[in-house]
């Protein structure tokens, strides 16, 4: 029964922490993480990330991997029901469509932070299996960014993007 460590997480989503749940291999990471989107979906945008769906090549440059996460982040539209604004969505698509040595990861942060800004529900990020990309420069990269946009919303609470970042 997941019940009391997914209302102790959602604690901490609700008072909008950026945290990382670390455990050995088959714990139930994954499976508390799928609980917790249940939970939240009431409340909350869940844009909910597996890394397992993308290739290793997906992380070899900044442009493949924004497309990479554009291209997953699309998907949730189409396998989790994930309200992605049209605008959004297009933007996610165009990403996709550019020669990839042509896309920054400052356009993905863009998209984002403008989905954070109109979305009716606060949103919330969760990764998983962020193991796969362990030491990889463009995935530190988006870590930086990410906790850079959530820096910015501690200062400025009328600063758009993610409630919390899982």
């Amino acid at each position: 029964d997941l019940s009391e460590r997914v209302r102790e997480i959602r604690k901490l989503v609700d008072a909008g922490k950026y945290f990382t749940i670390n455990r050995a291999r088959q714990y139930g990471k994954t499976t508390t993480l799928d609980a917790l989107s249940h939970v939240l979906q009431k409340d909350y945008t869940v844009v909910s990330l597996d890394f397992q769906d993308i290739s290793d090549a997906v992380f070899e440059t900044e442009g493949t991997f924004v497309q990479g996460m554009a291209r997953i982040i699309c998907d949730t539209k189409d396998f989790q029901g994930v309200e992605i604004p049209e605008t959004t969505y297009e933007e996610l698509e165009d990403l996709n469509r550019k020669d990839s040595d042509a896309v920054k990861l400052d356009e993905l942060f863009r998209a984002i932070l403008k989905w954070c800004k109109i979305s009716a529900k606060p949103m919330v990020l969760i990764v998983d299996e962020v193991d796969r990309a362990t030491n990889n420069q463009v995935f530190l990269d988006f870590l930086a960014g990410l906790r850079s946009h959530y820096l910015k919303r501690e200062k400025n609470q009328r600063y758009k993007t993610f409630q919390s970042v899982i």
